[in-house]
């Protein structure tokens, strides 16, 4: 079964990339004149998803990053996010799968449910407004901030055994994977939300990695094929993170191994509480007088 899981992760997201690079040459145009930096990307892409094979989110870093540095538009920010981390995220998962012991049978609940939602997703998403990803995206950004926060603090139990979930638990851990899928499309990272969800069903740890990047794997490459076909993504950014992205992935798996993170994420923790702040507040201020 194992095996298969292995072989599928190459099929979908071989499918992803047959996609993307026939949309790469009918717009290299269009490509050429995206702003991202072609000098500071290979750097941004290794750094990003190097932290990322340890939990910390691509998401939430890239939803600070880009709009900062004016590589992308809120409107295609969605789509960029996740376009950038399907084939870094696939060599994630292939490496965590053979490697960290997880049931088969909750691997696939969990899979397919984050790939339904992750298909439904994009539909809605390519009709929202600016605003409305903004507000979103800012959320999703202090949802991530807390649930760090609280993994620093100890709030969140992560002293679980269990390999496998059964009953009530498997069927509320496809529920919460579909739900997860569905938000990844709008730029809300589904990474620690799924670590929280499978600490508190009582999963070893360490199964939240295989868990965390087999859903993705599958999930993120269908919604962002929906986000390719309709242009609302970042062609160069993808690029690059398909390459050094991917480089900074295998640094962290084969080279590093681990990383003490505890201060890292303090830092995080600041960064992105800012980045939701300046998100967030220019709306509020906007309706505020709109009302007076």
């Amino acid at each position: 079964m194992k095996n298969i899981l292995l072989a599928l992760i190459v099929l979908v997201n071989g499918y992803f990339i047959f996609t993307f690079v026939k949309d790469l040459i009918k717009h290299k145009d269009s490509f050429k004149e995206e702003k991202a930096s072609t000098k500071a990307l290979p750097f941004s892409s290794f750094i990003i998803f190097f932290f990322s094979t340890f939990g910390i989110s691509d998401f939430a870093i890239s939803s600070v990053l880009y709009p900062k540095l004016d590589w992308v538009s809120i409107k295609k920010l969605p789509g960029t996010l996740n376009a950038q981390c399907v084939v870094p995220v696939a060599v994630m998962a292939l490496s965590y799968i053979t490697s960290i012991e997880v049931g088969v049978k909750t691997l696939a609940v969990c899979i397919i449910s984050q790939v339904i939602g992750a298909y439904v997703g994009p539909r809605f998403v390519v009709k929202l407004p600016e605003r409305s990803i903004k507000l979103f995206v800012g959320v999703g950004l202090v949802v991530a901030a807390f649930l760090i926060f609280a993994g620093q603090m100890n709030w969140i139990p992560s002293n679980g055994e269990a390999t496998e979930l059964y009953g009530a638990k498997l069927v509320l851990a496809g529920a919460l994977l579909f739900l997860y899928g569905a938000l990844n499309n709008i730029g809300i990272g589904s990474y620690a939300l799924t670590m929280v969800t499978v600490y508190l069903l009582g999963l070893h740890p360490a199964a939240a990695f295989p868990i965390m990047m087999g859903a993705c794997t599958f999930s993120v490459p269908i919604g962002s094929v929906q986000f390719i076909k309709w242009g609302e993504y970042s062609r160069k950014i993808t690029l690059f993170t398909a390459t050094f992205g991917v480089l900074g992935v295998l640094t962290a798996v084969f080279l590093v191994k681990s990383l003490n993170v505890y201060m890292l994420k303090w830092v995080v923790i600041f960064v992105l509480l800012y980045s939701a702040y300046s998100m967030l507040v220019p709306q509020l201020k906007t309706k505020l007088a709109a009302i007076k």
